[in-house]
């Protein structure tokens, strides 16, 4: 999956910053999501990550990585320029970025916007039915599509009370 949200740039590509991030990330008991950096009056780099637990990641936890990453992020400047660090949570209405997420989030709603034509449309909306080797399924309406991962543009899960109830059960 590749693209760009807003004026927001996904580095998921950018392998200098992930090697140096992500065994930090990784011994201190989190797992990467996703960076992208925006460009807009500030440059701001935007590290998304989660539990390994997958207990709900708190403002401590966000503090502890941020502090952490940012002196190995000034010693190897891998990002040119003056830049403001944000490190989160994917949220509730997270984003799908990895086929993993896809089968995790199975039952849950999403929309799945594709970078080319499958089957006559771009936009897929409906229940996420787990995955088939390297594609996703997604149930829409009475007919369930089988998705090329590597072709999707952008996922995200939908805001319904299922997800809703789902989180505050964890």
């Amino acid at each position: 999956m590749r693209g760009q949200i807003g004026k927001c740039k996904l580095m998921n590509e950018d392998l200098k910053i992930k090697q140096l991030i992500v065994p930090i990330i990784n011994s201190l008991g989190y797992d990467l999501v996703r960076i992208q950096i925006c460009d807009e009056k500030t440059k701001t780099v935007q590290i998304m990550v989660e539990r390994l637990d997958e207990a709900d990641l708190t403002v401590e936890d966000c503090s502890i990585i941020s502090k952490e990453i940012s002196v190995i992020l000034d010693i190897n400047d891998p990002i040119s320029g003056n830049y403001l660090l944000e490190v989160s949570s994917p949220g509730i209405d997270r984003p799908l970025l990895r086929l993993k997420d896809f089968e995790k989030y199975a039952g849950f709603h999403a929309r799945v916007d594709m970078n080319i034509m499958f089957e006559g449309r771009k936009k897929f909306r409906g229940k996420l039915a787990g995955i088939e080797g390297k594609n996703i399924r997604i149930r829409v309406k009475e007919e369930t599509y089988v998705l090329p991962f590597d072709e999707i543009q952008k996922a995200k899960l939908l805001l319904t009370q299922e997800l809703l109830n789902a989180a505050t059960q964890n």
